[in-house]
């Protein structure tokens, strides 16, 4: 090929390869909206359009942009700008992402309603910076403060990032989670404590009539399953209308039911406890209920309190999966369930949990694998969980209680800022999340203390009650702050209550960032968006 030649094919190679800059006003025409240089390297960063090195310089390729545009997420997000408005900040979107990354190494370890994902928070303490994040407010070797601590999410990933971090929660259970999530823990005594309590727990059950009840049930239910309902042939007629799901899930329901109770007879099995007043009588079939009784006296038995905690948190959460009700329910109990059930979710007939031994050992090797991977990534910083009141808590002193070097280091450098997802208005009751934990480790329960609790309401007394709560606990804690501090605040404030909060607080409204909320657990999957407050003093 001459040079003429070879100059013509490259050229026509390259005429579909654009710059950054220039792949950013070709789709702002293409689009008819502003889509900025940021946008595209945000395509390029997470992998939707592939980058080409082309005389040492990024570019992209036309036809791939375009297609990118045509997809499902290309469209989504096109269409929640239109509808939430161009402010919209996609980065904090993060639908680049896989559940195992969002629900990594501890984040995973209990299960919690209304916590953020640790990219949120990483995004705002990291150092960088892009078309929204203009400037860096966090460096390592930070304090950071989360008044409203929930999960413990905050710590975690400050730690990650060489940050120390004080969290405060009123729950005394978040606080538990918190501090095993960022505990430091001796492996080799925590893996032959769990084996030992295990081993113990398999004789128990081994020992007890629900073995052989379980094995008999099982087996019957899979061939009853199979016969009636053949997954692919019963799902594909049922999207077809040929089957009456709910008609014949009942009546095999009704069918199958015989079979339960004459295997219950004869095992002599007792399902039903005798009494149902509180939320372990109430949710619990009696052989799980005899399981967890048994493992608590074991845990109660530990010596070390750090790996004690961490069993009890695992103990929670296997109570958490064997409680008695179905599986579309979990999440928000309706009516305890003591026997077989024909269950939708899963288009056969179910059972409720005889025995939590399967769930006790997947959670068991689960939480320790966790802990360590975090172990992996942890740094030489300090992170508290503090149980008390933010509107009132003296951050000091109560750290000085648990741990003086910590509470040397806040004294002399003060804490840098906060980010924090106060709740939201009568949204969550918090302690009710976790009733079966406070009441099988006699936990104390506050929850006429939470702010904006579930069982409030949203009328006016309660938003007038939540705008209280929330600027007492920043009027408190900044105190406790350095004078040019940051705070972040991730709210849902659809009833504008923001700005009055940051006025009582004497607080000024510096920034908002729009995120729009992919990952819902509502059923409703419409645009949705929250904001990220950045507030600072008011002058």
């Amino acid at each position: 090929m001459n040079t003429q030649a070879y100059d013509e094919h490259t050229q026509a190679i390259c005429s579909d390869f654009m710059t950054i800059k220039e792949a950013s006003a070709w789709a702002s025409e293409y689009l008819n909206k502003n889509v900025t240089v940021s946008n595209i390297s945000y395509l390029i960063q997470y992998g939707r359009v592939k980058k080409y090195e082309i005389n040492g310089n990024v570019h992209i390729d036309r036809k791939e942009l375009k297609i990118y545009y045509g997809t499902y997420n290309g469209k989504r997000e096109l269409e929640w700008k239109r509808k939430l408005g161009d402010d919209l900040d996609w980065h904090l979107s993060f639908d680049y992402l896989k559940e195992a990354d969002t629900t990594k190494h501890v984040h995973r370890i209990h299960p919690y309603k209304g916590k953020f994902i640790p990219q949120l928070v990483e995004y705002f303490l990291d150092s960088h910076t892009d078309e929204f994040k203009t400037e860096v407010c966090f460096k390592e070797d930070d304090i950071v403060l989360d008044p409203f601590c929930g999960s413990g999410t905050t710590l975690v990933q400050a730690n990650e990032l060489g940050m120390n971090a004080i969290g405060i929660d009123i729950s005394v259970f978040n606080c538990l989670i918190s501090n095993v999530k960022t505990g430091k823990y001796d492996f080799f005594e925590l893996n032959n404590t769990a084996k030992k309590i295990t081993s113990e727990l398999k004789e128990f059950v081994r020992k007890s009539k629900i073995a052989g009840f379980e094995n008999e049930l099982t087996g019957e239910l899979s061939k009853f399953n199979t016969r009636f309902f053949p997954s692919h042939e019963f799902k594909y007629r049922v999207r077809r209308n040929q089957i009456d799901e709910k008609t014949y899930g009942k009546e095999k329901e009704i069918e199958f039911k015989k079979i339960f109770n004459s295997i219950v007879d004869k095992h002599k099995i007792q399902i039903i406890q005798d009494k149902s007043n509180r939320f372990l009588d109430k949710w619990y079939i009696k052989s799980v209920r005899e399981e967890i009784e048994f493992l608590n006296e074991s845990i109660n038995a530990i010596n070390n309190e750090n790996i004690q905690n961490v069993m009890r948190i695992i103990l929670s959460r296997t109570m958490r999966s064997g409680r008695a009700t179905t599986h579309a329910d979990l999440a928000t109990l309706k009516e305890p369930v003591y026997s077989i059930y024909y269950c939708k979710k899963h288009g056969k007939v179910c059972k409720p949990l005889f025995s939590i031994l399967g769930w006790w050992e997947r959670y068991v090797k689960d939480t320790i694998l966790r802990l360590y991977k975090f172990n992996g990534l942890r740094t030489g910083t300090f992170q508290l969980c503090l149980n008390g009141d933010a509107r009132n808590i003296d951050i000091f002193g109560e750290i000085e209680k648990a741990d003086a070097d910590f509470a040397e280091l806040v004294k002399n450098r003060k804490i840098n800022g906060i980010f924090s997802s106060p709740p939201y208005v009568g949204l969550i009751d918090y302690h009710e999340q976790h009733a079966y934990a406070y009441e099988l480790f006699q936990l104390g329960r506050k929850d006429n203390m939470e702010i904006g609790p579930l069982f409030k309401g949203q009328g006016a007394n309660a938003k007038k009650s939540y705008i209280e709560g929330i600027s007492g606990v920043l009027n408190n804690v900044k105190r406790f702050l350095v004078p040019d501090y940051d705070v972040f605040l991730v709210a849902n404030d659809k009833y504008n209550l923001y700005p009055e909060i940051a006025d009582k607080a004497g607080m000024k409204i510096y920034k908002r960032y729009k995120r729009p909320v992919l990952n819902r657990t509502e059923k409703d999957k419409s645009a949705y968006s929250e904001i990220i407050f950045h507030l600072k003093e008011n002058d």
